[in-house]
């Protein structure tokens, strides 16, 4: 690489990310499993690593299998937080004692410290310095939790990014010359696609939901009234990790997404290939259907897990959203089994997915369906995806420069999927549940109406925004409250606009063959497979 640029040659600036080696692999320490370590989770995440295992004061193991686990993890690095400032510091201390006994080794180079970044209760400092530092390569940080409504992962997220480049990327072959060559520090992969995933909600300025499908892990990424978190699924991938989402979902899940009939030892067996195989495509429109089906289960079950980090904060005293005084921490608790997760579906304005399987969609409205069920969405969303797999590289690049970042994103690599419809509620097949008027740029009027259980494709081309008037009938939802009109501007894009009348809850249909049926019409009326192939499975099994 000639820099900087000379004439006609060479570049300015030269930015990477990393994954080697897995990527960042992070073990967490806290309190409390719901709560100081919860938060220390989302910081290490929110950092692009893959965290091994939380270990916690709470976490039902006894001292000597906490030594063991964390001795048997051999991380790239560890994070401890514990205690709100000013509180107790003999927990957090106690914290610090066992993982001074299990003295873990990192992962590479044996003969370096194993980097250890403290952000608990300042009162615990001095006692967290004197057994750690000497043993470990200490970093000491604001607390992630100062107070129990307050969190502030911001310290740590960063201190992790430096310590990433100073000792563990420092320490794997080769990296010594490839980081004299770039402008800025080397990035957690996923740390990158997760700055992209924020650059969309900024320059959109509303909630996005994102999924990196990768083939051994599925990211999930939720910016959401300005918070950002990312979850991963270290076992679900599309490649590597397909069995496990096989074994997590469970092979009835995967086949229910099927429109035509076959063993559950075939399908057992040809994801088992793609393991032992990972990178194999698939040959025939059968096994893209197959690993389309896979992709919806991981995101489906990657988007669950992430649903459990994107939650309001645990012991955090609330009562109807404000902070409630003098609340019992039974209180607390108990309500925070109501709050559940503060992501309403009807409020994600956009949807983005990057990855292989969707970027490579043999049809750009596969992977627009593959998203909407494993998502899920509700109201009216966009969906974008990334058609190049650029997004971690540009998100390194919007730290230095984010109007270029964006506009290279923007016009090499964005595809505007559509918009999809989605009413909320439930209903019977056959029953009325919208009807809607849209005005196109040039004037011309389009009146569509959709009963329960159909799906409909309107075509609008990309760059394209039209006047909607939707019209849900009777319970169904579309964000203003049941049965209330909305008024919205629709986005074009390179499949259109989807209407999605099945209904949320998503359900399919009980019946095996009652089943097929509907998927068999739903590919059909979304132009997603070729016909041909649609009936040639209907004339199979009819």
């Amino acid at each position: 690489i000639i820099m900087p640029s000379r004439s006609n040659e060479g570049v300015d600036l030269y930015v990477t990310t990393s994954s080697a080696g897995g990527g960042l692999q992070m073990m967490v320490a806290g309190l409390i499993r719901s709560m100081t370590a919860e938060s220390a989770e989302r910081a290490a995440l929110g950092a692009g690593a893959i965290v091994m295992d939380v270990i916690a004061i709470d976490d039902g193991r006894e001292i000597y299998q906490k030594i063991q686990r964390i001795r048997h993890l051999r991380p790239d690095m560890v994070l401890l937080a514990g205690g709100t400032d000013g509180g107790n510091i003999k927990d957090v201390v106690e914290m610090a004692e066992i993982l001074k006994a299990a003295q873990p080794k990192p992962r590479f180079g044996v003969s370096y410290k194993l980097p250890v970044v403290y952000a608990g209760n300042k009162d615990a400092r001095r006692h967290i310095k004197e057994l750690l530092d000497g043993i470990f390569a200490l970093t000491i940080v604001d607390n992630i939790r100062p107070t129990l409504e307050e969190e502030n992962t911001e310290p740590a997220r960063r201190s992790i990014h430096e310590l990433f480049m100073e000792h563990v990327m420092a320490h794997a072959p080769g990296y010594d010359k490839l980081m004299k060559w770039t402008d800025v520090p080397i990035m957690p992969t996923p740390a990158g696609e997760g700055m992209m995933m924020q650059l969309i909600a900024k320059v959109f300025n509303c909630n996005v939901l994102g999924v990196g499908l990768g083939g051994a892990t599925t990211n999930i990424y939720s910016i959401y009234d300005g918070k950002f978190v990312r979850s991963v699924s270290a076992n679900l991938g599309m490649s590597y990790s397909i069995c496990n989402v096989m074994k997590e979902a469970g092979i009835e899940n995967i086949m229910r997404w099927l429109p035509f009939e076959k063993s559950e030892d075939d399908i057992r067996n040809r994801l088992r290939n793609k393991m032992i195989r990972p990178t194999t495509i698939p040959q025939t429109l059968e096994e893209l259907m197959i690993e389309h089906a896979v992709a919806r289960e991981a995101i489906r079950l990657g988007f669950e897990h992430h649903k459990t980090l994107a939650r309001p904060l645990r012991g955090a005293k609330r009562r109807k959203g404000a902070l409630w005084e003098g609340a019992e921490i039974s209180d607390v608790f108990a309500l925070e089994e109501i709050y559940g997760t503060y992501i309403k579906m009807m409020n994600v304005k956009i949807i983005a997915g990057t990855g292989g399987l969707l970027s490579h969609a043999p049809r750009r409205v596969q992977s627009m369906l593959v998203l909407t069920d494993g998502f899920r969405p509700e109201g009216v969303t966009r969906m974008f995806q990334d058609s190049v797999f650029m997004m971690p590289h540009l998100g390194v690049l919007s730290t230095v420069h984010p109007k270029a970042a964006w506009e290279i994103f923007d016009r090499d690599c964005l595809v505007r999927l559509g918009t999809l419809i989605a009413p909320k509620g439930t209903g019977k097949p056959g029953e009325r549940v919208l009807d809607l008027r849209i005005e196109m740029p040039d004037g011309t009027i389009l009146k569509e109406s959709i009963n329960f259980g159909e799906m409909k494709r309107i075509e609008l081309p990309e760059g394209v925004e039209a006047e909607a008037l939707l019209e849900p009938r009777g319970h169904f939802d579309l964000g203003e409250g049941p049965g209330k009109k909305v008024e919205t501007k629709v986005y074009g894009g390179v499949v259109g606009i989807i209407i999605d009348a099945r209904g949320r809850p998503l359900n399919l249909p009980q019946d095996d063959k009652e089943r097929r049926r509907k998927l068999l019409e739903w590919f059909e009326a979304l132009d997603a497979y070729p016909r041909e192939f649609l009936d040639k499975i209907r004339e199979e099994w009819t």
